[in-house]
């Protein structure tokens, strides 16, 4: 059974009722555009469109009315889910969009998946804080995990109890 036969979109769009029209949705091979926007104009490093292509079936989108202004990649084993990519839309920030994305993404996950887990880069401060406040916890650090201008950066590892 895949993650998202399971993901209560239901129940994580109530929580988003009356939240300037946002919900969120599977996402679909023509989200490709807005999805593949949203990570160049936010990602140092940004997947190409291939790669997200082969990941859609395991993407969400947040919607504000009918346009995509988020999206994120969530892959799950057994009692576990990783959250491999979040994005807002630059002109979508600082609003608290991506704090009610990722709660609405936890409160919709499979009552099986009792862990999260989420790597950040260690110089991504704003996206720490979040996490932060979000409940998660650093676990463990990466070494020269991602690419940057000067070389390698560490990667924070960071986890969180879902249930």
């Amino acid at each position: 059974m895949s993650l998202f036969s399971a993901f209560d979109l239901a129940a994580a769009n109530q929580g988003l009722e009356n939240t300037q029209e946002l919900s969120i949705r599977c996402a679909e091979p023509q989200d490709l555009a807005p999805i593949a926007s949203i990570e160049h104009q936010t990602a140092a490093y940004p997947c190409s469109n291939q790669q997200i292509l082969d990941c859609i079936d395991q993407t969400i989108v947040l919607l504000q009315g009918s346009i995509v202004i988020g999206f994120a990649v969530i892959v799950s084993v057994e009692n576990q889910a990783e959250l491999h990519n979040i994005a807002i839309a630059p002109q979508q920030q600082a609003v608290g969009f991506g704090s009610l994305f990722l709660n609405a993404l936890i409160s919709a996950l499979p009552s099986i998946v009792e862990k999260i887990y989420l790597e950040v880069r260690v110089s991504n401060f704003r996206a720490i804080r979040l996490y932060q406040r979000m409940g998660f916890s650093k676990i463990a650090e990466r070494k020269d995990y991602y690419r940057s201008g000067l070389g390698r950066e560490d990667a924070v590892i960071m986890a969180r109890v879902c249930r």
